[in-house]
């Protein structure tokens, strides 16, 4: 059978369950994956010791499982937040993020912003419940799951105007910025050895995007972070926003994508758990240091 049928069938089949009962199958399923040798437990396990030396084994092996049982989670409620009626949707948040009034005003004045949305918490539902508020254009890069049509039309189904990383998508970003909108960009993925600059995370030279600094600096508009943590027992979600004015006031290039780098730490440090810490975030490395993986 076809990958991308596949995938979809259990999409369908995850949105038929309740966020509680979603939740409660995800946290199982990354339990199994704690208690059972395998490539993500692996992955997780090193990065959350590059991230955190300093933990003592045993809290870093309990945080190990916990993050596997909040991946579970993750990966169980996006049929729900994909697939169910935009307005059941938003009645998974409570109330408005604190700080969002900044991000309003931008709009109101047709600005222009950048919003971030790392892989913390559900960064799924972030997109939805801004884009339902706000004229945003949500920046995403091409799947080989044979997820795309479906990802797209889920993330852009209550307003939101999803272009792909290419030539064409940064071009709508520009004019999207220009008319005054909004951009929604994850901002932690490893750009590989060509489009981006190394700057510290958690320590560690990292490869980062230059995307969002260039923009910032060329355009001047406010940068913010955003992300909506998972709630215990299916109970929803609650959004979490930080305004980054270093990213945009920042004197090079460099010093810019250092500053999105430590907005996005300091807000994973609030919430370690929730955080893709199964994503090889540190592969891309400096010429002539070793392997993280």
């Amino acid at each position: 059978m076809n990958r991308g049928v596949l995938l979809n069938g259990l999409l369908s089949l995850t949105a038929r369950l309740s966020l509680p009962v979603a939740h409660a199958i995800g946290a199982a399923l990354g339990w199994l994956l704690w208690r059972v040798p395998n490539e993500a437990r692996r992955i997780a396990a090193r990065n959350l010791m590059l991230a955190f030396p300093e933990m003592p084994a045993g809290d870093r092996n309990r945080l190990l499982r916990d993050n596997l049982m909040e991946t579970g989670k993750l990966l169980l409620e996006l049929g729900p937040l994909w697939l169910w009626p935009g307005a059941r949707v938003l009645a998974l948040v409570p109330g408005a993020a604190a700080g969002e009034q900044a991000l309003a005003e931008a709009a109101r004045r047709k600005r222009g912003a950048i919003l971030l949305t790392p892989h913390l918490g559900a960064w799924e539902m972030a997109g939805l419940y801004y884009s339902s508020r706000y004229p945003l254009t949500i920046l995403y890069r091409p799947s080989r799951l044979g997820l795309d049509e479906l990802s797209v039309q889920g993330r852009g189904r209550l307003g939101g105007k999803v272009v792909a990383t290419d030539a064409r998508g940064v071009r709508t970003l520009l004019t999207s910025l220009r008319h005054g909108e909004i951009l929604g960009i994850l901002p932690d993925q490893d750009p590989g050895d060509e489009g981006g600059v190394f700057a510290p995370f958690f320590g560690i030279a990292a490869s980062t995007m230059t995307l969002v600094s260039r923009l910032a600096l060329k355009t001047r508009v406010p940068v913010f972070l955003t992300w909506a943590e998972r709630l215990p027992r299916g109970r929803g979600y609650a959004l979490h926003l930080r305004a980054l004015p270093e990213v945009t006031a920042a004197a090079s290039l460099e010093e810019s994508a250092a500053a999105l780098n430590q907005g996005v730490e300091a807000a994973i440090r609030t919430l370690p758990a929730q955080y893709l810490w199964v994503y090889k975030r540190f592969k891309t490395r400096p010429p002539g240091a070793a392997k993280l993986y």
